[in-house]
């Protein structure tokens, strides 16, 4: 049913009722209207209507001017007085067009490729309308109802992609509030620090005279079972968020242990094993290994099976981190990358870097449902024991209901439309490998096995000179190779036409030296090879410009 402030007899009200405190009755009344009436925010309707129905165009209309500096973006946000009376939302809408949307990072353009957000298919501003109109909160039955069973649908969808079990399997424990197939999060970070956290609790459980680490805490757990201490164990590559998750949960930042890769930017086993046989020696227990399926910098893929077979021989958790790559299981053409996936304890996957859905919908699965267990909390009042309320196994508690945009995209792109996404993103990632390889002055750095690769400009003279100079050259030309590079990516964002991020890699081809390489994530079906093409061409321009440049054409003679 449709309300008014006419049915609600919002106009017979007493004066008590109608302005609370003595207030101006008229201002209480303009209240009201924000709430209920739709004729206050015409202009904010017109704003939203210009963004939605066509976003991309709409970010896309700024990318020929210069991105301003941050200090003077920080100068027009310096009052931290709230505003007395409302404004006109006409006036309202002017100022957030003209002062604030006008310089957001245009992130559906085709012309931005240096990280995971992309075009969204254009159901998705509706969706997300919808979502913000209702308002549900899937924490409690109580604030979601029909939307938590949607969710347990979606996550078993998810779990069916990994796993693979069969309908029995599903008909058990899709729908049993006891248990939790995986939960949704905002995103890798809260998914990989939950995976853990269950993890963590399950390793050192209740035991004659210890209540468990979840009642008595880590030291105590610690010093029941005898050990001198915890690890976990990933390759050099992981993610950063492995590091929030042992400063987290109590085990220390010394207690996640980095494992150095080889050319390809996988975890090296044989240096797996030899750091296993070293913490067996100082008494520390491998609480797990986590494997990546799709490294943030490279996207490179750990040797799943290898890892697994690894994990079954120490007794430890097996986690994969597929933040990056898991989507690539709904391609049968790159399914096979995956290999040992299904083996995982736990599974990371985020639907809001190639799934196409918007930014916070992070999920981590569960292979044995009674895992989630390990995590479940209560309270009286909300997740009450015996309810199938999601929040009894999540980190988090308020949440929207971000499943219902990754289940618009499973029904209206269906899984064949997400592959063939997934297989172009890739296939482009490929075709641009090759065109770096073409010229004479840029190297690729990382080959692409998922949309993910990396490079660097390097002018030609330069290159030579590497090989052959001297150590103390060597050195001078690599720190002038790296502010090269930082600059021109620096510059290029600056410009606001196209951005490609950076980040630092030790190539074994380069000694694992420090490198400062571009990084580009293929993701957007928009991108064309000839928007790259000219990114190259602008990227060559700005390093020609660079002091930089100059002085590295000195260093190579």
């Amino acid at each position: 049913m449709l309300y008014s402030l006419d049915s609600l007899n919002c106009g017979d009200m007493d004066k008590a009722t109608l302005h609370p405190s003595g207030r101006d009755p008229q201002e209480w009344q303009a209240l009201l209207e924000q709430f209920l009436s739709h004729g206050s925010e015409e202009g904010l309707l017109e704003l939203e209507t210009n963004i939605t129905s066509d976003p991309v165009t709409y970010c896309c209309h700024g990318l020929n001017k210069p991105v301003k500096e941050l200090a003077e973006l920080e100068a027009n946000f310096s009052s931290v007085i709230i505003p007395e009376l409302p404004v006109n939302s006409s006036a309202y809408a002017r100022h957030l067009s003209e002062d604030i949307l006008n310089q957001v990072v245009p992130v559906s353009s085709p012309t931005f490729v240096g990280h995971m957000t992309s075009a969204l298919p254009q159901h998705l501003p509706a969706m997300g309308k919808i979502l913000t109109a209702l308002n549900q909160n899937v924490v409690k039955l109580e604030t979601s109802h029909i939307l938590t069973a949607l969710e347990r649908q979606v996550l078993g969808m998810m779990h069916k992609l990994v796993y693979n079990c069969d309908e029995t399997f599903y008909n058990q424990w899709l729908h049993n509030g006891d248990y939790a197939l995986a939960t949704f999060c905002s995103g890798g970070t809260l998914a990989n620090l939950t995976a853990m956290w269950a993890c963590r609790n399950q390793l050192l459980p209740a035991d004659g005279d210890f209540a468990g680490l979840a009642r008595e805490g880590l030291a105590r757990g610690l010093i029941h079972y005898g050990y001198s201490g915890l690890a976990i164990l990933v390759s050099e590559l992981g993610h950063y968020s492995l590091k929030k998750t042992v400063d987290v949960l109590g085990l220390g930042q010394d207690s996640l242990i980095k494992i150095e890769t080889d050319r390809n930017g996988r975890i090296c086993t044989s240096a797996l094993l030899a750091k296993l046989q070293e913490l067996r020696q100082r008494n520390i227990r491998p609480m797990a290994i986590v494997g990546i399926a799709g490294t943030t910098e490279t996207g490179s893929i750990d040797p799943l099976n290898a890892l697994a077979d690894i994990a079954e021989q120490e007794q430890c958790h097996f986690h994969i981190d597929a933040a990056w790559g898991g989507a690539s299981l709904l391609s049968e053409r790159h399914r096979h990358l995956f290999a040992g996936i299904e083996r995982a304890d736990s599974v990371t996957i985020d639907a809001h870097k190639q799934m196409y859905v918007p930014m916070g919908t992070g999920m981590v699965l569960f292979r044995q449902p009674s895992l989630a267990s390990a995590i479940s909390q209560h309270a009286n009042y909300i997740v009450r024991k015996g309810s199938k309320d999601l929040g009894r196994h999540t980190l988090e508690g308020s949440r929207c209901a971000m499943s219902l945009m990754l289940h618009s995209n499973f029904h209206l792109l269906g899984r064949r439309g997400f592959a063939q996404l997934i297989d172009a993103s890739i296939e482009k990632a490929q075709q641009f490998a090759v065109l770096i390889r073409q010229q004479e002055d840029f190297e690729l750095i990382s080959e692409p096995e998922l949309c993910l690769l990396t490079y660097r400009y390097v002018p030609p003279k330069v290159l030579q000179a590497l090989h052959v100079a001297s150590e103390p050259d060597r050195q001078k030309l690599y720190d002038e190779l790296n502010a090269l590079n930082q600059h021109i990516q620096t510059m290029q964002w600056s410009a606001g036409q196209s951005f490609v991020s950076r980040t630092t890699l030790q190539p074994t081809q380069w000694d694992r030296q420090p490198t400062t390489v571009l990084r580009v994530v293929l993701a957007n079906p928009l991108t064309t090879m000839e928007i790259l093409e000219e990114m190259l061409k602008e990227q060559r321009q700005l390093a020609q410009k660079s002091p930089h440049w100059h002085t590295l054409q000195a260093l190579a003679h």
